[in-house]
């Protein structure tokens, strides 16, 4: 364990884990997340952002648009594309607040990333989310990106939410991206995950108490199974390649675990890495944390490798 990765496990334990535990309504947990990333988050030197609106065409969503954000460093390949969903338990985050996230993977990456604000809870519960990301998706296709040139990425919720949109494109019979990267995904809202009950204190960030309560956000009353709610509880077919990481220490590795098994039961190609020690969703320190660089390194090759894999048998 770096000095560094010692010193924010303990301010996350003493400061983030209490205030969330204490923190009463979603609306504060938004201007919160807005203040801390400003604060505390790193934004990668060369970075540039480009806002974006997302126009639903007729049919799609329910017609209102979408801001987005792209992200990028130096000079991108701009004929490939991570598109990411950021986290926030589906009540807080935006393009804004992980911009820095977004900004570092697709430099690691050598490409732009995507990022949606998509609709959130409890003002606008599921399916709206994953209704925004299907539209975000069909956005990049609409603007000239082959399917094969698309990857998705996303943290906690937004990695929850970017297997539930690989689960919604087989559903409309869309064709799914090159590969996905998910960094401490929150993919079963059914409470059933072991860890919940042995990593509660030993996790730095997350208040288990809290979780049913967000839940109840999200959902409301629909079935907690639903595998565009839990994608770790979904029958998956032949998808696209995944990597997940997980710290071993928070209370949603369990999540990770059943949803790279549930991957590789239904065919998929799954490289699953649980990290020792770690807070939950501990890239979003990038430039601040070295474990937080190696994870996008690591993620970064993994991305530039399937998106550049038709290329590259091109050339073979």
């Amino acid at each position: 364990m770096s000095t560094r990765q010692h010193i924010l496990n303990l301010l996350l334990r003493v400061i983030v884990k209490t205030n969330l535990a204490r923190m009463k309504r979603p609306q504060d947990l938004r201007r919160q997340l807005e203040r801390d990333a400003v604060r505390h988050f790193h934004v990668p030197d060369r970075a540039s952002f480009i806002r974006d609106v997302i126009r639903p065409k007729g049919g799609q969503q329910n017609g209102s648009a979408v801001d987005a954000l792209w992200a990028s460093c130096r000079n991108p390949d701009r004929r490939k594309v991570i598109l990411y969903f950021h986290g926030g338990a589906f009540i807080a985050g935006s393009s804004q607040t992980h911009r820095h996230l977004g900004a570092a993977l697709a430099d690691a990456t050598g490409v732009r990333a995507f990022l949606p604000d998509y609709r959130l809870a409890p003002e606008d519960p599921f399916p709206a989310a994953v209704d925004d990301a299907l539209v975000a998706y069909l956005h990049l296709l609409d603007a000239g990106y082959e399917p094969a040139e698309i990857a998705l990425g996303g943290d906690s919720a937004g990695g929850g939410l970017a297997f539930a949109l690989l689960l919604k494109l087989a559903q409309v019979e869309l064709p799914q991206p090159a590969a996905i990267v998910a960094f401490s995904p929150w993919a079963d809202m059914t409470g059933q995950s072991e860890s919940l009950r042995r990593n509660a204190q030993r996790d730095v960030m997350l208040p288990v108490r809290r979780m049913r309560e967000v839940v109840d956000f999200y959902l409301a009353s629909h079935d907690r199974a639903d595998p565009l709610a839990s994608p770790a509880l979904a029958e998956w077919q032949a998808p696209p390649p995944a990597l997940i990481l997980a710290s071993r220490s928070e209370i949603l590795v369990d999540d990770a675990r059943k949803l790279a098994q549930a991957l590789r039961k239904g065919g998929g190609s799954v490289q699953l890495e649980l990290w020792r020690g770690l807070p939950h969703a501990w890239p979003i320190f990038a430039g601040r944390l070295p474990e937080a660089d190696q994870a996008i390194t690591s993620a970064g090759a993994f991305l530039a490798r399937h998106l550049c894999a038709e290329r590259q048998a091109l050339v073979a």
